[in-house]
């Protein structure tokens, strides 16, 4: 047979104009589109639906990522995406990576009402207050996946969740739990409360102790973490809202935590205590 060849050639053309201005966040509001890139996300994007409608849209692929990838190709055409064989130059224009991995492909917005979140009456959330950082936002995202949390919530004062750097963090992620953006700190807090959700702001500066906490046996019901910006954590207005600041014991000498890594402490810690029979008293005790 003779080799196939791609069918679009040149950045400048207008489908490939029209998904490289989705790295600008005000044309990912405008077209309510994002881009994912990579094998694993794309994956995830083409097995996903949305008020009954797939996520995955649009799919550009190298003819030796078709190749190699041929499962997630035929996904993407079973959900109905158009499928474009498309020369690296092309791909490379649409990425926004260093080394693109030849699959690129174009989603509808997935975020869910806040409302419908705490219809749901979810026992474990992270809300992400004042979080700048894209990657940090994506990775505590994956964190929150991992740890079976059943919500996320980015606050008006956080990064856009559509950001190409947060969509790669979080490894596909994006697709596997409700997320609800833009919703202003003091109304995620009280809307939590309401449904039943104890609500505890991860912060250095605590006057609680993680340990302390599951020790006490107060670990165990619905609960939310705030978690506040990678440099200066959560302003004081923030952490008054919750009904208990909590910090991380440093047991040894390091300074800090990084923002991802006190989060996963955090959700795994409420995850565990959740799961535990009898409750967490039975986990933390030898």
């Amino acid at each position: 047979m003779p080799p196939v060849s791609p069918e679009l050639i040149s950045p400048r053309s207008d489908r490939v104009s029209a998904a490289r201005r989705l790295a600008k966040r005000n044309f990912r509001g405008k077209d309510r589109l994002f881009l994912a890139e990579g094998p694993q996300a794309v994956r995830e994007a083409a097995g996903h639906r949305s008020g009954g409608r797939a996520t995955l849209v649009e799919l550009f692929t190298t003819v030796e990522a078709a190749e190699r990838y041929a499962d997630i190709v035929g996904a993407a055409r079973a959900a109905g995406a158009r499928v474009h064989l498309a020369s690296e130059d092309v791909i490379a224009a649409i990425s926004t990576t260093v080394t693109p991995q030849g699959l690129v492909g174009v989603c509808r917005f997935l975020d869910t009402p806040f409302e419908d979140i705490l219809a749901a009456r979810p026992r474990l959330v992270a809300v992400l207050a004042h979080v700048r950082d894209p990657g940090n936002a994506g990775t505590v995202l994956r964190c929150a996946d991992a740890a079976g949390a059943e919500a996320v919530i980015l606050t008006d004062a956080s990064v856009d969740l559509y950001n190409p750097k947060a969509v790669r963090a979080s490894v596909g992620s994006h697709f596997h739990l409700p997320v609800a953006v833009g919703v202003p700190v003091e109304r995620a807090v009280a809307g939590l409360r309401e449904a039943g959700v104890r609500v505890l702001a991860a912060d250095g500066a605590g006057d609680r102790d993680l340990d302390q906490e599951l020790d006490r046996g107060a670990m165990g019901d619905p609960t939310a973490w705030v978690f506040g910006n990678e440099a200066w954590g959560l302003p004081e207005e923030t952490r008054a809202l919750a009904d208990a600041v909590v910090r991380v014991p440093i047991h040894g000498k390091a300074e800090s935590l990084n923002l991802a890594t006190a989060a996963a402490v955090c959700l795994y810690a409420s995850a565990r205590a959740q799961r535990a029979p009898g409750g967490c008293r039975s986990v933390t005790e030898s």
